[in-house]
């Protein structure tokens, strides 16, 4: 189905580091980063969506939602073309534990997959190191 997806997203800054979750495409045999969030769902404001999605994800209260911007992202992943309008925040996770772990085991509820979320540096990313998405984060991040 061809449809523009609205999502939030949220930056979750300790140090040098963000808080973002691992994935991978098959297809492109590409490893690459995202921050945690997800589908805005009908009736419902994007930071609603932060709370909910961090909450259904990873267990965590979020607070001090800051909005930063929009970015549109137009991609391929799985060899499937997507297309999204992102809502990016900036907040703070109300358990300070978690800006120590090291890894941080997150449940997709609408898929009953788990992922893992990382604490990666910004300098990580950039030509030729870490891929970030959505596409523009990273230079909205400096």
């Amino acid at each position: 189905m061809n449809r523009i997806r609205p999502l939030a997203i949220c930056l979750f800054r300790h140090k040098d580091r963000i808080l973002v979750a691992e994935g991978y495409d098959p297809v492109k045999k590409e490893a690459f980063y995202r921050p945690l969030g997800g589908g805005i769902e009908f009736g419902e404001y994007s930071e609603q969506t932060i709370h909910r999605e961090l909450m259904e994800e990873i267990g965590a209260e979020v607070r001090e939602l800051r909005y930063l911007g929009t970015l549109e992202n137009v991609y391929i992943f799985n060899g499937t073309p997507g297309h999204e309008i992102v809502q990016v925040f900036d907040g703070s996770l109300i358990d300070v534990g978690l800006y120590d772990q090291t890894v941080i085991v997150g449940q997709e509820v609408d898929i009953e997959d788990t992922f893992r979320a990382v604490w990666k540096r910004i300098d990580e990313f950039g030509e030729g190191k870490a891929i970030l998405y959505p596409t523009g984060l990273l230079e909205m991040l400096r």
